[in-house]
């Protein structure tokens, strides 16, 4: 199963494309979607939906993964983020993914086994499961790794109930 995982942001934005297999993951391709605050927000969000659209069309995942939003402070930073959200959710119900969101404390327990680890444990942890040579970089990017990983756990851990029932 092929999964586009997302960390949603306005400016910098996380992808990665990740290969689920039965006991292992083959990482495609990851990265980070930019967008430059002189721009106006409404451009921004076209740029990122034009990049999630150009990502599924070279890729053609068959599921997204979202990490939802969590803040707690900056209100303005949340909207934005939650603008950036639902025009990257858009992009994948638009080419007919199935679309799941996860809260970052869903994706630490998936990732490390533990919902409170810390961003270098999660790194560390990605790593080892996708068999990298180094910590993924830029953070968002490790971010967007570590969705895809808790979207194929969950989902491995779910395949095959609905034939069951």
């Amino acid at each position: 199963m092929r999964i586009l995982g997302i960390d949603p942001g306005l400016a910098t934005i996380g992808y990665a494309l990740v290969d689920k297999e039965t006991n292992h993951f083959d990482v495609l391709e990851y990265g980070v979607i930019k967008t430059s605050a002189d721009t106006e927000n409404i451009k921004r969000l076209e740029i990122i939906h034009r990049n999630i659209e150009e990502l599924v069309k070279e890729f053609k995942p068959k599921e997204m993964a979202v990490e939802e939003l969590f803040f707690n402070k900056n209100v303005k930073t949340a909207i934005a983020v939650g603008q950036a959200r639902g025009v990257i959710l858009l992009a994948g119900s638009q080419a007919g993914l199935k679309v799941a969101e996860y809260t970052p404390l869903q994706i630490k327990q998936a990732v490390v086994g533990y919902g409170r680890a810390d961003k270098m444990q999660v790194q560390q942890m990605v790593k080892s499961l996708l068999n990298l040579s180094e910590l993924p970089r830029p953070d968002d990017a490790a971010d967007a790794l570590a969705v895809s990983i808790c979207h194929g756990h969950v989902y491995s851990s779910h395949s095959g109930w609905e034939e069951r029932l």
